[in-house]
């Protein structure tokens, strides 16, 4: 099965240039805890809730004016929407992030692959060991992107 075949579409995006306070709006009214960050056109950077709490807020700066690139997860992790699924479940283990953008042959963002995609398409003894090893606490002050 390639990633295509699994990977939620046309994901929304933000603009690194997007205010905190605008990401986190839109973050509430998708439902969703993690947003590709664009720039001219290119994927460049992932922004969780967690980012925002742990690099921003945890240190009691006033963020929400602040534009997300402060925040971001820069050189996101990614994958082709032609790669095989396994491949790509590999690829978030060794990362260990829970969401990885999908992109199309012309590198434009082509959409989402979530643990929750693989629950729902990947063999289940797959998609558990996906869960376990993406799950395994990171080391002590490290912080890892979702």
């Amino acid at each position: 099965m390639q990633v295509k075949q699994a990977m939620t579409r046309r994901p929304e995006a933000v603009d690194a240039g997007a205010s905190v306070r605008d990401v986190a709006q839109k973050m509430r009214k998708l439902n969703v805890g993690a947003i590709p960050v664009m720039e001219k056109g290119k994927l460049c950077g992932m922004i969780t809730d967690r980012d925002l709490v742990i690099r921003g807020l945890a240190d009691g700066a006033n963020i929400a004016q602040q534009p997300i690139r402060e925040f971001m997860s820069a050189k996101p992790v990614f994958c082709s929407e032609n790669e095989a699924l396994e491949d790509a479940i590999r690829l978030m283990e060794k990362n260990q992030i829970r969401r990885l953008p999908v992109m199309d042959q012309d590198q434009h963002l082509a959409g989402i692959l979530s643990l929750g995609d693989i629950s729902l398409q990947a063999p289940l003894e797959l998609s558990g060991e996906a869960l376990r090893a993406i799950s395994r606490a990171g080391q002590p002050g490290k912080v890892v992107a979702a």
